[in-house]
């Protein structure tokens, strides 16, 4: 009963995902063949929304769920980690036509084809807590 809420807001966020055309992989297509701004308004936005929301957690000393406080972990910039990353994210979102959230979404709405996605998904995380010591941090 006490995870009821994250449940609530889950369900909120798939509402607003389906609204705002985020799940609809025509809207994927169009950003990846730039063709719409649609997508890079949403992804900007949540970019901004996310770094006001870190100055109020940071700013605040905001605590947890299980009241802890929230803190931030500065990290090594290097760029080729995140050329690799990005670049097997973005491949994994274009050849699936979805990003993570949304996944989801689309298995609520009746795409079951989605579910090889997300057992892809679940599998590549599997693999990387496996491989996760060897690789550089």
């Amino acid at each position: 009963m006490k995870y009821l809420k994250f449940l609530g807001v889950g369900i909120l966020f798939g509402i607003v995902m389906a609204k705002a055309e985020i799940i609809s992989w025509y809207r994927i297509h169009e950003m990846f063949r730039f063709e719409s701004f649609h997508m890079y308004g949403v992804i900007g936005s949540a970019v901004i929304l996310g770094v006001i929301f870190v100055q109020i957690i940071k700013r605040t000393k905001m605590k947890s769920t299980q009241g802890d406080e929230i803190g931030f972990k500065a990290k090594d910039m290097g760029i080729i980690r995140y050329l690799v990353g990005g670049t097997l994210f973005g491949l994994g979102w274009a050849l699936s036509g979805a990003c993570p959230g949304p996944m989801f979404v689309l298995v609520g709405y009746g795409y079951m084809p989605l579910l090889i996605v997300i057992a892809g998904a679940v599998l590549g995380t599997f693999v990387y807590g496996l491989v996760r010591d060897k690789l550089p941090h």
